[in-house]
């Protein structure tokens, strides 16, 4: 009989009714929430359906495949990694460093943690090799020409990078996060969610949950979220200013750019060179010719299993005790700024240097800045074709759209070397 109790009492379907559990009942809610809006709306369904298998199996009970406890204080424990026994020392630094009792409550002093799964992939995260990685697949599936044959667009990408600085701000005046996190916060409005991911591993890991889930869910809604902020900034008149066609850029070209890119960046903010760089080297691989194979494997395989560890890995922080919250809401509520200031800044831009340029740059293609690529490209183009069906702003758009993701590279850099 005591055995088949502590069997009994030993099952999920106990420990739901034991303290807080319950709250893992909402957060199993939410994650099929998610996996509706992946599945049944495709709302960036390929790293959605991770994120949400990774919230459910995180807030089953008992399952142990991730302890938030080696991760705890935003560093990794290597010696709980190895067996090491936790310690009244080690519970005491980590109260000193903010860990929430809920977190701490997991282990006793005197215990052992078992590495589970989920704690392994996560290493991938902390460690900033799964975003680098996705930033090559990126860079193997961009052009640059556009950005290339029309540099004035580079202009864009770095207004459209507004967001992120007045969330920035927003964040530090409500009083309800520190510069870390009000940085990693901001990154939101890069509208890029490898690059969030980066910068919040580093600097407010805690919150890696619930930044990813609003960074991914509002990159899903950019068709959404633009239109109105786009019509709202702009005359019908401006709609439908008609762009001449880019001119042909040369492989000799495609072919420097992401090297000098690469120097230049690094040079200038030395904190974005592993993004950039992974950025580059599979935008080279794609334009030199010699390494198809490298440059296929960079878009298909290397892209789909790092997506797949980094979905499941990211949806996995985002347990009861650290995702139900004052302070998630907050962060939702902040991505909509984000995104919102971000649209804006594009377009802002975009009409103020029509004061002064004679041949004039159709509006709608800065709020391509957000990065999202390519889907804010093409929300500047169905826009631009509502009031002119002859208009083609696609190509355009896509410049201050791949300049997006060098720019909300650049501002990540920048976050890190400011609050790291």
């Amino acid at each position: 009989m005591e055995a088949i109790s502590n069997f009994l009492t030993s099952t999920g379907f106990f420990q739901f009714t034991q303290g807080d559990n319950w709250k893992c009942i909402v957060m199993i809610v939410i994650s099929c929430v998610l996996l509706f809006l992946g599945i049944k709306k495709k709302f960036e369904p390929l790293l959605l359906v991770p994120i949400a298998i990774g919230m459910l199996v995180t807030n089953l009970p008992n399952t142990g495949m991730f302890n938030e406890i080696l991760f705890a204080g935003g560093h990794i424990h290597w010696d709980l990694f190895q067996g090491g026994v936790v310690t009244p020392e080690f519970i005491a630094e980590m109260q000193s460093l903010g860990v929430s009792d809920a977190v701490l409550s997991s282990v006793a002093v005197g215990s052992t943690v078992s590495v589970g799964l989920i704690d392994v992939l996560y290493l991938g995260i902390k460690l900033g090799i799964y975003p680098c990685l996705i930033f090559m697949g990126v860079g193997a599936m961009t052009d640059f020409g556009p950005l290339i044959a029309n540099p004035k667009s580079l202009l864009l990408g770095a207004a459209a990078q507004l967001g992120i600085f007045i969330t920035f701000i927003g964040c530090k005046v409500s009083g309800l996060f520190s510069s870390a996190e009000a940085a990693s916060i901001g990154i939101i409005g890069g509208a890029d969610g490898p690059t969030a991911i980066f910068v919040t591993a580093m600097l407010a890991p805690a919150l890696l949950g619930p930044i990813a889930v609003s960074a991914y869910s509002y990159m899903a809604l950019v068709p959404v979220i633009q239109p109105p902020i786009m019509k709202a900034l702009t005359t019908e008149k401006e709609r439908q200013i008609v762009m001449k066609p880019l001119r042909e850029v040369s492989k000799k070209e495609k072919i420097f750019f992401p090297v000098v890119v690469t120097v230049f960046v690094a040079l200038l903010v030395p904190s974005a060179a592993p993004l950039i760089a992974c950025l580059m080297l599979g935008n080279l691989a794609k334009e030199c010719g010699v390494l198809d194979r490298l440059s296929k494997a960079m878009q298909n395989e290397l892209m789909n299993i790092v997506t797949i560890f980094l979905g499941i890995s990211v949806g996995a922080t985002a347990t009861a005790a650290t995702f139900l919250s004052v302070r998630t809401l907050a962060i939702m509520g902040m991505g909509v700024v984000a995104f919102g200031f971000g649209t804006a800044g594009g377009v802002l831009l975009a009409k103020f240097m029509n004061l002064f340029l004679k041949e004039k740059i159709n509006p709608l293609i800065g709020s391509a800045g957000v990065s999202a690529v390519p889907m804010a490209a093409r929300v500047s183009q169905k826009v631009g074709q509502q009031y002119n069906p002859s208009n083609f702003l696609l190509m355009h758009a896509m410049g201050p759209n791949v300049a997006g993701v060098i720019g909300s590279a650049i501002a990540a850099g920048v976050l890190i070397s400011l609050f790291g």
